[in-house]
C-alpha cells in the first residue's frame, strides 16, 4: 500500500534495511528490559520469512505484537495457528469506495479476510483507523463503524487523528479538522479517540 500519510515512507520506498540477525542480537541483548517486540513497517508479513523470525524472537521469551494492513491473510492464519503472537493492531483504511483513494492498493477484500479471521479467533487485536479530514468524512466513518457493527466486531475500535511530524508519502493539508472524543459511537463497542 502507498497511504498518503503513512510516516515510514523510506521503508515502502525500499530505503535502507538491517539484517535480521543484527536486530535479533540487539533484541536478546535487551532481555529483561524489553517484555516485547513489536514487527510493524510498511507492511511486516510482506516479508517472505516472517513466521520464521517470529518463531525465533518468540522462543526467546518476548511476546510478539504484530501492525498489520491486513494485506496478508493467510500468514496472518499461520501465525495464529501456531500461536506465535500475542496481539494485533489491524489497520482499517476505508471501505471499498475510498481504499483504493487512500491505499494506492486493491487490498480491501484481503483486508476484510483477515478481520473475519481475526473476529473468529481468540487473539486479542484492535482495529484502528488513521483520520485526515482531506481522505475520510465523518460520514465515511460512521459508515465504517457500521460496518464493523455488521461484521460482529466487539473489541476497540481506535480512531486515529494525522499527526504531521514527519514526511510522509502522500502530500496532505496541515489545515484539517481533528475528530474529537465522542464524536462517533457504538453500541456494541468503545470507540476510542487517539491524538
Amino acid at each position: 500500500m502507498r497511504c498518503h500519510y503513512c510516516y515510514n515512507p523510506e521503508i515502502v520506498r525500499g530505503k535502507g534495511s538491517i539484517a535480521f540477525e543484527t536486530a535479533y542480537h540487539w533484541i536478546c541483548s535487551r532481555k529483561g528490559f524489553l517484555d516485547g517486540v513489536v514487527f510493524s513497517g510498511g507492511e511486516c508479513l510482506m516479508h517472505k520469512r516472517i513466521e520464521r523470525l517470529i518463531s525465533d524472537i518468540k522462543q526467546q521469551g518476548f511476546l510478539i505484537k504484530v501492525d498489520t494492513n491486513g494485506s496478508h491473510p493467510h500468514r496472518l492464519k499461520t501465525l495464529i495457528e501456531n500461536q506465535l503472537i500475542n496481539y494485533v493492531a489491524l489497520d482499517f483504511k476505508a471501505l471499498p469506495h475510498h481504499f483504493f483513494q487512500i491505499t494506492q492498493s486493491e487490498l480491501f477484500v484481503k483486508f476484510q479476510q483477515s478481520l473475519d479471521l481475526l473476529i473468529q479467533s481468540k487473539l486479542n487485536f484492535e482495529v484502528r483507523t488513521t483520520v485526515h479530514s482531506d481522505l475520510l468524512k465523518p460520514e465515511d466513518i460512521l459508515q465504517m463503524v457500521q460496518y464493523l457493527e455488521a461484521r460482529n466486531y466487539t473489541g476497540t475500535y481506535f480512531l486515529q487523528n494525522f499527526f504531521n511530524n514527519c514526511s510522509t508519502l502522500g502530500d496532505l493539508s496541515n489545515d484539517y479538522h481533528k475528530i474529537q472524543p465522542g464524536d462517533f459511537s457504538s453500541k456494541y463497542f468503545d470507540i476510542v479517540v487517539r491524538s
